[in-house]
């Protein structure tokens, strides 16, 4: 199990963008959250299989039809046993 931590810059604030990661997230069985961060960022933590992260961090690329997804800043690193996946 690994964990990722990713930073995403450009449109990403009142367009949706937390509750598609929370689907997306849930699709593949992965635990976690998504937040807003006061510098307009969103920062999604998402724990499970890295097979699963890898197609997660695809989906975060692309964000929601509203969003537009200008970069990601990602941070791998091990598991710490995080359940279910919430929306800050």
């Amino acid at each position: 199990m690994r964990r990722v931590t990713v930073l995403v810059r450009g449109r990403v604030q009142g367009v949706g963008y937390r509750y598609f990661a929370r689907q997306k997230a849930l699709e593949l069985g992965l635990s976690g959250y998504a937040e807003n961060l006061t510098d307009g960022r969103v920062e999604v933590v998402a724990e499970g299989e890295e097979a699963h992260l890898e197609l997660f961090l695809h989906h975060l690329r692309q964000g929601p039809r509203e969003a537009r997804v200008e970069g990601l800043e990602v941070q791998w690193g091990e598991a710490a046993g995080l359940r279910g996946f919430q929306v800050y």
